[in-house]
């Protein structure tokens, strides 16, 4: 919940950063609802694609204030970000409900970004990486089989805190996450990207980014001020 008009000065000094030295990776901002179609129109045709933060499942429907899969695609957005840690813990997102907004999203054409990861409590338990695989055996649907998505593993008490895994616990939990897709979709699951989200900055993006099974980086905060979001990027 972060960006006025303003934030559009941001996204264009980042557009035209990347329009002059290509990236070498798929480049998306995912603003609040408010912003998509006007950074939509202000970014078309330049290298990064528009996301929105949530949907619900349902196409339409007496459901005041929320947004479906088909109206982020009217604004202008391509991707979707799901069960991010935050909409599960202040939202009670369960996993069954983000299966169904996968879903959703895949009706509407929008390709699906699905969070997983542990709180600090299930960490310290042992019970990080069952935590994560459990997660993906429900809010990752059998119906993505064939079909572009990504999965993002985020540490819970790594998000916003300045905190971060250790690069080996990185390492464990996505060879997990690498092990479950690749189990369940075959060749396709072993293609599937996996980002690593929390706390990602520009310090620490280039030996995160360079670990197996990192294949790019879901940005929170850092993502807001265009030099820090660009110095991630390049660090790819």
């Amino acid at each position: 919940m972060n960006g006025l008009e303003a934030a559009l000065d941001e996204a264009r000094l980042l557009a035209d950063a990347l329009e002059d030295n290509a990236p070498a990776t798929r480049v998306a901002l995912c603003p609040p609802s408010t912003l998509i179609s006007r950074m939509a129109a202000l970014l078309a045709g330049l290298p990064i694609e528009i996301g929105g933060q949530d949907c619900r499942a349902d196409a339409s429907g007496a459901f005041t204030g929320d947004i479906s899969p088909e109206m982020l695609v009217d604004a202008g957005a391509r991707l979707v970000i799901l069960g991010h840690s935050e909409r599960r813990a202040y939202c009670n997102e369960s996993d069954t409900m983000v299966a169904a907004k996968v879903a959703g999203a895949l009706r509407a054409g929008l390709e699906p970004i699905i969070c997983v990861g542990e709180t600090l409590d299930q960490r310290r338990a042992g019970l990080a990486i069952a935590t994560v695989e459990n997660q993906l055996q429900t809010s990752v649907p059998a119906i993505l089989a064939g079909r572009a998505f990504a999965v993002a593993y985020e540490p819970v008490w790594a998000i916003g805190s300045g905190l971060t895994p250790t690069l080996s616990e990185i390492d464990d939990v996505h060879g997990a996450i690498r092990e479950a897709l690749t189990a369940r979709f075959g060749q396709d699951g072993g293609a599937s990207p996996i980002l690593y989200g929390g706390s990602v900055k520009p310090g620490n993006a280039a030996e995160i980014l360079s670990r197996d099974n990192v294949n790019g980086a879901l940005v929170g905060g850092a993502s807001l001020v265009a030099s820090d979001f660009l110095a991630i990027i390049r660090a790819i």
